[in-house]
């Protein structure tokens, strides 16, 4: 089941989703690294693409493995009120930006973080509307900077979560990496399988290994094998009249 456009369907898929029996392997020396990023910069980045089932299990098992209660996503910022309320009484949710489909929530995510809560949760997505790429990742990467205390993962789009310009430009984890010298980024380096961004998509590349790992001198999530999340998304019409009640 991809998308869902109805909060009963919601409801039902984050009650459903299983978060038992998925393994992550995690070599030392790359924990050790993880752990340094954090002491050192308060900070670790995760790049992923959005809409693959499995993001949230490694995001849960990252957060395990490495003692953390502050995690950070590139979600809006405008719903963080009723994530809150939502993982504390279960209230729908109905700001029109959990409805967009692209795949940044998920019916996983959702279900994870009431696993994890309480937890500190930092949505960092702003309301920026400009043709400048690396302007809106400098205002990410301030958010961040302003918003979080505590050691933190910071899960985004892997274009994002780079520490060095890429082709789009300057993104967000190059911006945090200057003012955070050691800052360590983890990519998610997805093999074969079906993601739902908006619809369902597959990819068939050469993935490393499963778990966590150091790849030259990249820190890497190798996930060879991987499957399409449920994500909410309401039809446009439907989406439309929903953002004129907010």
């Amino acid at each position: 089941m991809p998308g869902v456009d109805t909060i009963d369907g919601l409801t039902r898929a984050v009650a459903d989703f299983d978060t038992s029996g998925f393994e992550l392997p995690m070599e030392e020396a790359a924990l050790s690294r993880a752990r340094r990023s954090l002491v050192e910069t308060g900070l670790l980045l995760l790049g992923e693409v959005h809409g693959v089932r499995e993001n949230p299990l490694i995001i849960r098992r990252l957060v395990d493995a490495l003692g953390l209660r502050s995690l950070a996503l590139e979600w809006h910022g405008g719903l963080t009120m009723e994530l809150y309320t939502y993982l504390r009484h279960g209230t729908p949710l109905e700001h029109p930006h959990w409805w967009l489909g692209d795949g940044r929530v998920t019916a996983g995510h959702l279900a994870v973080l009431r696993q994890l809560s309480p937890i500190t949760i930092t949505l960092f997505e702003g309301t920026e509307i400009t043709a400048d790429w690396s302007a809106r990742e400098a205002a990410m990467a301030r958010r961040v900077l302003d918003m979080v205390a505590a050691p933190t993962l910071v899960v985004a789009g892997n274009a994002h979560t780079g520490t060095a310009p890429n082709a789009l430009g300057m993104p967000m984890g190059a911006f945090l990496a200057r003012g955070r010298p050691g800052l360590e980024s983890i990519r998610i380096d997805y093999g074969r399988g079906d993601f739902y961004a908006m619809e369902r998509r597959s990819v068939d590349e050469p993935a490393a290994a499963r778990g966590l790992q150091v790849v030259g001198r990249e820190l890497v999530v190798g996930l060879p094998e991987f499957t399409e999340a449920t994500v909410p998304q309401l039809p446009l019409d439907a989406l439309r009249a929903r953002l004129t009640r907010f």
